[in-house]
């Protein structure tokens, strides 16, 4: 029986092909995965750089580009192209196996050839080198799988401009070593990252039969090439082909979700499309799998902090998990609905009386200011009741006086103290005599529930976007389960904190030193719009929940595109219009109005949008409206987060609107916190325009936002 292999390349590409193409190319292709080549016809070129590569009759216009192995029975389907374009992109291709990686790699050779000879000529002028030998002795490079005939072209290379150039040009896994030095990281985490993990997937890999080395190396690519059991599986990843994430994980993300018994709390970080929401439903998916039969349903969670996001996790998660059974193990429900479902259970299921409404919180916190006539806004109250007292878990009046209050940026001495706690006791009176509590005081009273317990109702808990959860909900997740091999695994990126908790996760009991994992290579957004996008972040070193700062050092993409787009307009009427004009474009190209997002910080500036679309013919969708209808997605940036979309506009983006001047604290009632909420409305505005996979439009009437001015007007 062949084996037949599909390029991530490929399947990319072949979302684009029309649909009676892709039909044809299950049918010709279902024939390999259910028998031997036997009687298909594979043709050979003439004059080509490599002679395994052959082409397969699609129809009378489309072509198949094959890799045929020069022993065995394996074949990888590299491209469906036009005919005279299959021929001539077979004729300059070569496959090799890399040392390092023991994988597949695609070069271009007519294209390295004359990328060399244009280096030359400008090293002539140019005496600067990105890499050279004395920083980057040979024997480094190779070690990490640049192989002999690639050095002697990188050694021209003058500067990161000229090696992105290059992108398509060299073998993907050299390239990535290259660029991840480049753009600063060390050989030792790129030996780590990028090579020792495809090694484990290699010594993990039996060898193919009978000196197979097409379908050995197919095995050891893991994240570039899929293997195809049969035609069902053939058709269901050709069926979802914008799915690829199902299939192919990188083996950075690999080592990460399939990892055998972490020994306690695992987590994984990294900027915007790195996979780490792909990497915990992999892990969520690998725990539920390894679960004995006689494991009750639902004993792994899979959770996160908003009811959008699970119900986003839920969709994906039942893309990847086919087995009825597995799926049966794995619930997917978000923190505060679990935490509420808990007290509710303990109360004989009587329905909680929520008070979420921020701006009734404000007001109690200023009717008690005016009460007790202490010397504090309302917006310091309930920051320090939410941040401090919250936060640890204070209920008596002398551990709130010996409290450290890290993050808080003004001093309070002793008296000062005590007239805060009269405030935090008079407002937690006024919500217990009222039969009141906020979603904080629920998980904190669920935390307490289960504390008491022998039992913890899961054997596995899984966390998506952990940055935005404050210590009340750690507490509550850390007491689901028991302390243990694989008990927590998070999933997070501090640059993507919205919300504003600071939080140590060692202080509340998840030590994660030691299996903590960093992921840097971004697979849904073009390299212009993440460069773009992170611009904005200049100077900006959040912490890592850990004691730590992170880092984007070495956060790159794998895709290339066109430069976001900036605009402003004199009124918000002509923003609009343009807008609509702008959608019309994208739809106008064949992009889906589905794959389309447009991204406002207030929820009235989208439904103004959604009017003058729809008034333009075209279809939009209010997120969090009650319509789930077809149409471009419209929403804040806070219901963006999690999701993603082919073409994103960001709109509205104005001085006074971003940041919202509601959402940050005055200056002088603290400097320090001040500076925070400005830092969670940038990372907020980062997080919009990372949803973007190829095109991404900002605009603004009037005057623009402060924020964009390191990407719309910088320094010279």
């Amino acid at each position: 029986m062949a084996t037949l292999g599909m390029h991530r390349d490929f399947l990319l590409e072949f979302a684009a092909l029309e649909k009676p193409v892709q039909k044809r190319v299950f049918e010709v292709f279902e024939k390999f995965a259910a028998a031997t080549h036997t009687g298909l016809h594979l043709e050979k070129l003439t004059h080509q750089k490599d002679p395994r590569l052959r082409t397969i009759r699609i129809t009378g216009f489309w072509r198949g580009v094959v890799l045929k192995g020069e022993s065995g029975d394996s074949y990888l389907l590299l491209k469906v192209l036009p005919h005279d374009k299959a021929n001539d992109w077979a004729a300059k291709h070569r496959a090799s196996v890399n040392e390092a990686t023991q994988g597949i790699e695609i070069r271009n050779d007519v294209a390295l050839e004359r990328a060399t000879a244009g280096l030359r000529a400008l090293a002539a002028e140019e005496p600067t080198r990105l890499f050279p030998a004395s920083d980057y002795p040979d024997k480094v490079l190779r070690s990490l799988g640049v192989d002999e005939e690639i050095l002697p072209i990188i050694r021209l290379i003058p500067d990161e401009d000229h090696l992105e150039a290059l992108h398509k040009v060299l073998p993907e896994h050299q390239y990535d070593v290259l660029l991840g030095l480049a753009t600063g990281m060390k050989p030792e985490a790129i030996d780590r990252e990028l090579v020792q993990a495809y090694a484990r997937t290699a010594a993990r890999t039996p060898a193919a039969d009978d000196g197979d080395e097409l379908g050995t190396a197919m095995a050891r690519s893991r994240g570039r090439v899929a293997l195809v059991s049969g035609p069902v599986e053939l058709q269901g990843i050709l069926e979802r082909p914008f799915d690829a994430w199902r299939v192919f994980l990188h083996p950075s993300q690999y080592r990460v979700a399939y990892h055998e018994g972490y020994a306690g709390p695992a987590r994984v970080t990294g900027g915007p499309g790195t996979g780490k929401t792909v990497v915990a439903l992999h892990r969520a998916y690998h725990l539920a799998r390894q679960l004995p039969e006689e494991a009750p349903d639902g004993c792994v969670l899979l959770t996160t902090f908003t009811r959008d996001l699970a119900a986003e996790l839920e969709r994906c998660l039942t893309l990847l998990v086919e087995e009825e059974n597995v799926r049966a193990k794995i619930r997917v429900v978000n923190v505060d609905a679990l935490a509420n479902e808990i007290v509710r259970a303990e109360r004989g299921g009587a329905p909680l009386k929520l008070v979420f409404d921020q701006k009734e919180i404000t007001a109690r916190w200023t009717r008690i200011v005016q009460r007790l006539g202490i010397d504090f806004t309302d917006v310091f109250l309930d920051q320090e009741w939410r941040q401090i007292v919250l936060a640890q878990a204070l209920t008596e009046p002398e551990e709130y006086l010996k409290a450290p209050r890290t993050g808080r940026g003004t001093a309070l001495p002793p008296l000062k103290r005590l007239q805060v706690w009269r405030a935090v006791t008079a407002f937690e009176v006024q919500l217990r005599q009222a039969g009141e509590w906020t979603f904080l005081q629920v998980c904190a009273e669920a935390a307490r529930l289960l504390d008491g317990r022998e039992q913890r109702p899961y054997h596995h808990v899984v966390i998506d976007e952990a940055q935005d959860l404050h210590p009340a909900q750690w507490r509550f997740l850390r007491a689901l389960v028991a302390p243990g091999q694989d008990d927590l695994f998070l999933a997070g990126d501090t640059y993507q904190r919205i919300y504003g908790n600071r939080v140590s996760l060692r202080s509340l009991g998840v030590q994660v030193v030691g299996r903590s994992h960093r992921l840097r290579i971004n697979y849904r957004t073009t390299q212009e719009i993440l460069a773009w996008s992170a611009s904005l972040l200049t100077g900006e070193e959040p912490d890592d929940m850990d004691g730590g700062n992170d880092t984007l050092a070495g956060y790159r993409s794998t895709m290339h595109g066109e430069r976001p787009e900036t605009a402003g307009y004199a009124t918000k009427p002509e923003e609009i219009e343009a807008l609509v004009a702008r959608v019309r474009d994208w739809t106008g190209a064949g992009v889906q109005a589905e794959d389309i997002g447009v991204a406002v910080r207030y929820v009235q500036l989208g439904r103004d949008i959604a009017q003058a679309l729809e008034q333009a013919g075209l279809a939009a969708c209010v997120l969090g409206a009650g319509r789930d209808g077809a149409g471009v997605r419209i929403g804040t940036m806070h219901r963006m987060k999690g999701l993603e979309f082919r073409c994103v506009a960001v709109a509205g983006v104005n001085d006074g609107t971003v940041p919202m001047k509601s959402a940050v604290t005055a200056v002088e009632v603290d400097a320090q916190q001040h500076q925070e909420d400005l830092n969670g409305e940038l990372n907020l505005l980062f997080v919009a325009c990372t949803r973007a996979r190829e095109a991404l439009r900002v605009s603004w009437h009037g005057a623009q936002s402060p924020f964009l001015a390191p990407v719309v007007n910088p320094r010279p």
